[in-house]
């Protein structure tokens, strides 16, 4: 079998390149552009269009990360098992990418009822103004913080992916799989001490 897996390696990079980048040009580029249209009844209206337009670009490239990461996952298997650290840092990986997932979810389902709020007068995309109505103005306080955590999210995948990578290197595979070897081989020691210290404890009690 190859060791070479450039098609999964491609499409889980670029996908999260894709998922990242869009996210935070969309939080300063379309927002903050929107919210400097002079009609406040026409920022929400542009901004939903412009998200709309982006949304399957997204899909396509959350699509690709995910086919990439599962393949890569299969594919570096043996690694898991036999190398230490790289099952911790596949936790994490697997963990933020769930939560990456949830957000950005959640982020369309609030842009979905913003855009079908319709014209309604507005400080910026996540800021309402006193004449917003209420329910619109509650999707807006959420959008503001969710607008960053997608990109802080997926921002930490990119820097947890390139650690990954420096595991891949022969050194630390070499002592990362001697590292877990020691490990399993100390394993039965400590055992045999608690045993030990067991039976030392029984025996004292025996003789008071």
């Amino acid at each position: 079998m190859s060791e070479r897996h450039t098609a999964l390696r491609s499409m889980h990079d670029l996908g999260l390149a894709a998922w990242f980048g869009g996210s935070l040009m969309g939080a300063l580029g379309v927002n903050g552009a929107a919210a400097r249209i002079n009609d406040s009844t026409q920022r929400l209206p542009i901004a939903s269009a412009a998200w709309s337009r982006w949304t399957p670009v997204n899909a396509a490239a959350i699509g690709a990360h995910l086919a990439g990461a599962v393949g890569e996952l299969a594919t570096e298997s043996p690694r898991v098992l036999t190398q230490r650290g790289v099952g911790r840092m596949s936790a994490v990986k697997t963990a933020l990418t769930v939560g990456a997932l949830a957000v950005t979810g959640y982020s369309r389902l609030l842009g979905m009822r913003l855009e079908k709020a319709g014209n309604p007068p507005v400080e910026g995309i996540t800021e309402p103004n006193y004449q917003t109505p209420g329910d619109v103005a509650s999707c807006q306080r959420r959008m503001k913080v969710l607008q960053w955590t997608i990109p802080a999210l997926t921002g930490a995948l990119v820097v947890v992916t390139s650690y990954m990578g420096e595991q891949q290197k022969p050194g630390q595979v070499f002592r990362g799989m001697l590292g877990r070897a020691g490990g399993m081989m100390s394993a039965p020691k400590t055992m045999g001490k608690i045993a030990a210290m067991g039976t030392a404890k029984r025996r004292m009690a025996m003789a008071g």
